[in-house]
């Protein structure tokens, strides 16, 4: 019976991450034009989220800087999710509401594209680093679940996944966020 359900846990995932990148594919490929825009411009990318997403921004900010499978010219991407002085300082003085609009507004300038993560869709600081992001003119793009919530609307470019589980959103997050630095990756390898 273990077994049974262990397959029946792979199979959901192997159907949502299937079903997300044909419905995602061409919202993936915009994504990843958008930052080679960016990089090309000598711009940079805020990336962050709340928990699983805060490590799957940290993650993709380091194959961004370092390396996705080969090394080639490093790549600006700023995980809004590592400082904790600056962290801990917002969310004493201001709220926790604000710890990545504030980072926003001293980091982002035209130009740079901020990337959030949040599952659920309706996490206040980011949809609130979003509006912080707008006001200064910089492109917002997202990961999120269901179609329908407060990051969509507030979004430039949004990957959506159709499910209510998190921990399958989160795979379908991973698998999108790989396929972009792969792309990222190969364009700029192809330059040098």
């Amino acid at each position: 019976m273990v077994n049974e359900d262990i397959l029946e846990c792979f199979d959901e995932s192997s159907r949502i991450i299937s079903e997300s990148g044909q419905k995602n594919a061409n919202i993936v490929a915009k994504m990843a034009q958008e930052i080679i825009n960016c990089f090309e411009k000598g711009s940079k990318i805020l990336i962050f989220g709340n928990g699983g997403s805060a490590s799957q921004a940290q993650h993709f900010s380091a194959e961004i800087v370092n390396k996705f499978k080969f090394y080639r010219k490093a790549l600006p991407a700023i995980a809004l999710t590592t400082d904790t002085a600056i962290l801990t300082s917002i969310s004493n003085d201001l709220d926790y509401d604000s710890i990545f609009s504030r980072q926003v507004e001293a980091l982002g300038q035209k130009g740079d594209i901020v990337w959030g993560l949040s599952t659920s869709g309706s996490s206040a600081n980011v949809i609130k680093a979003f509006d912080a992001a707008k006001k200064a003119g910089v492109m917002t793009i997202s990961f999120t679940g269901e179609k329908g919530s407060k990051l969509e609307s507030v979004s430039d470019i949004c990957l959506t996944v159709s499910s209510k589980n998190t921990p399958n959103i989160q795979e379908v997050h991973l698998c999108a966020g790989h396929i972009i630095c792969d792309v990222i990756e190969k364009y700029f390898l192809a330059k040098a």
